[in-house]
């Protein structure tokens, strides 16, 4: 036998003795819990537990194991530990809300929806999902919203109970997902109405800070996590025809930023997923053909300057990307086809429950891609792509300095 194999034969006897002393410890911290339910019938109760041997790190393997019967077994689990509590802010329409909620719900979270009215109240109630929960919480109303999220911190604080006869436990809000509207009005910025951009800022931005601010105290009581969501790929690119969906992304991500340096004294991570294209199960994929329509008719509405300025450019772009989809939101035709939303469901969970979670997480494809692209190429290139940058004749003195 060579020395290459004696080596790999040491390797996995090390390894089938690591994973013989995990069964033997993990038997051990069983027996020693049934044994503790006086509820139990005496034929059921194990064995004296066995000597106590010294703790070894548990694996990943047998982490997700135990995590898998836990979330199978909540009435039980709810005895002995703390369950993880979650709030999601944003439209109880939106298709990304919507999934994440029942995500979380399966696997073992109780999930508090915000929601600012009766008939989106209705709406999480209509999902039939015991541990789904509406949240009402007005941010046009302080005082009430205040009021509300205090009444919200003492239920977090005061004992819940699973079952009748289960011992009470408690609920540990592990974080707090932000998910503005990722909705864009596109087209030149001479053409969108100062009133356009004052409802986007109003909605996007200053929605999102009253939200954050009204949560920060019951952020920093339980250590919890702050996870903002937003589109990546366009404002990477920093495309023509959609600066609102760019100068919003950036208020945004400056925001995030200064929160999580308040917040580090405190414990509490704030974490930036930037999105890039999602498969929404087709009912946000309008095709290439549709948006051309879309891009033709806001044509319509713009001054007939702008309109013989912009439209040929507009039109172009417009069959390049498609604005159905979450982060690039490209069409079948597209940039690229978006990614399953099972990425984004496993990136929450680990950044809710991860030991060290990144500041910043590209999900979806296309998200690091285009940001390197748009940190890195020339703007003239990423319009070449796009269609838009098409030699056009120059008046005469176009591009000479005038004298004076």
């Amino acid at each position: 036998m060579s020395s290459d194999d004696h080596y790999i034969f040491d390797v996995l006897s090390s390894i089938a003795d690591s994973i013989d002393r995990h069964i033997d410890q993990a038997a051990a911290v069983v027996k020693d819990t049934l044994s503790s339910y006086k509820w139990l019938e005496q034929s059921l109760w194990p064995t004296s537990p066995p000597r106590i041997q010294k703790p070894v790190p548990v694996p990943r393997r047998i982490s997700t194991t135990a995590y898998t019967w836990l979330t199978t077994h909540k009435a039980l689990a709810a005895a002995v530990l703390v369950s993880l509590g979650g709030v999601i802010a944003g439209s109880v329409h939106d298709a990304i809300c919507k999934s994440l909620s029942l995500d979380l719900e399966r696997r073992g979270f109780v999930v508090y929806v915000l929601v600012g009215s009766v008939e989106e109240e209705q709406t999480v109630r209509n999902e039939s999902r015991a541990d789904i929960r509406p949240l009402t919480v007005d941010v046009t109303d302080p005082p009430g919203m205040q009021h509300a999220i205090d009444r919200f911190h003492n239920h977090l604080k005061s004992p819940q109970h699973a079952l009748e006869g289960v011992n009470p436990h408690h609920l540990h809000l592990a974080g707090f997902i932000l998910v503005p509207d990722m909705t864009y009005t596109s087209g030149p910025i001479e053409a969108i109405t100062p009133d356009l951009w004052s409802d986007a800022l109003n909605v996007k931005i200053l929605g999102t800070v009253a939200t954050t601010q009204a949560f920060l105290g019951v952020v920093r009581d339980f250590r919890s996590r702050i996870l903002l969501l937003t589109p990546s790929i366009l404002p990477s690119l920093c495309l023509p025809f959609h600066g609102m969906e760019s100068s919003i992304v950036a208020a945004l991500t400056a925001f995030t930023r200064s929160l999580r340096s308040e917040l580090a004294p405190a414990g509490a991570d704030v974490c930036q997923l930037k999105l890039g294209a999602f498969d929404l199960g087709g009912r946000n994929h309008p095709q290439t053909a549709s948006s051309v329509s879309l891009a033709r008719a806001d044509l319509f509405a713009w001054p007939s300057l702008t309109r013989h300025t912009y439209a040929r450019d507009y039109i172009a772009q417009s069959a390049a990307i498609n604005p159905g989809r979450t982060g690039s939101a490209t069409g079948e035709n597209g940039l690229l086809k978006g990614s399953h939303l099972r990425e984004l469901h496993i990136a929450v969970f680990d950044a809710l429950t991860g030991p060290r979670p990144p500041r910043v997480w590209h999900v979806g494809r296309g998200s690091l891609a285009y940001q390197l692209v748009g940190d890195w190429a020339p703007s003239g290139l990423v319009g070449w792509m796009l269609g838009t940058n098409a030699i056009r004749p120059r008046a005469p003195g176009d591009g000479k300095e005038k004298e004076t």
